[in-house]
């Protein structure tokens, strides 16, 4: 019986999960996953993802792998027998057999982010765990003038967190950064060829400091070329960060 590899997107609600990565509780997406395939295959698989996104995190379209039996079943009944055993939450939106070269982490060649706040006074209830109730009122040019100066291959030491240990490379490549208002609706997008931890939360956060008035531009950029971690750090919060693709 031979083994092909099989390529999910997956969907999900971070705001139920643990994050990505596997733990002890069991409730991650990682978990989950592989509890359905077990349940379905009757044996342990590893599901490998393209990234780990941290608890209260959303996916729109994340990417992972897995090695199944060739002749079991094809990828539409993976895809519909998967989503039967998984919880509400998290969906496998699509599968498809592809070669053993592909790796859902290491083929990627880049990630698009989105961050969404709320700056009105009432968030939307509907909203709840979705996004950023911030009401403050914000400086839309001021912010955008910010995002532009990250695009570009830059050091962004000044905007990583450790997870344990320090990185050891932290030189990336955004490649554009919008950011756009509708009423209270604020909604930023990166798109870059990776991202490290807590990057694009700390990102925003700095970039919401500028738009309140608390950092100028010139202190923004000065902290993203000297790559200084000095001094309080805002880290917005998880429930407004959704990872929108990945990139092969």
């Amino acid at each position: 019986m031979g083994r092909q590899r099989l390529k999910l997107i997956v969907s999900y609600d971070g705001a139920h999960f643990a994050g990505w990565q596997s733990q002890k509780h069991g409730n991650t997406v990682q978990d989950h996953l592989e509890r359905a395939f077990r349940k379905i295959a009757a044996e342990s698989v590893r599901v490998h993802g393209a990234g780990r996104t941290d608890a209260g995190v959303h996916a729109l379209a994340q990417c992972a792998h897995v090695d199944v039996d060739t002749d079991r079943l094809s990828p539409a009944r993976w895809r519909n027998a998967l989503n039967a055993s998984l919880p509400p939450q998290l969906r496998v939106l699509r599968c498809q057999l592809v070669n053993t070269d592909f790796h859902a982490r290491f083929s990627a060649i880049g990630k698009v982010y989105r961050y969404r706040i709320w700056s009105g006074l009432i968030a939307p209830p509907l909203e709840f765990g979705r996004l950023w109730h911030l009401p403050r009122e914000l400086d839309l040019p001021t912010m955008k003038t910010a995002a532009a100066r990250l695009v570009g291959q830059h050091d962004f030491a000044a905007f990583a967190a450790n997870r344990g240990k320090p990185e050891r490379d932290t030189m990336r490549t955004i490649h554009n950064v919008s950011v756009h208002q509708r009423g209270f609706l604020w909604t930023l997008e990166f798109d870059g060829d990776g991202f490290l931890y807590k990057m694009v939360r700390l990102m925003v956060g700095a970039l919401t400091e500028c738009a309140l008035g608390r950092l100028t531009v010139n202190e923004f950029v000065s902290r993203l070329e000297t790559g200084e971690r000095k001094g309080t750090r805002l880290s917005a919060p998880a429930q407004g960060l959704y990872l929108v693709r990945v990139r092969y």
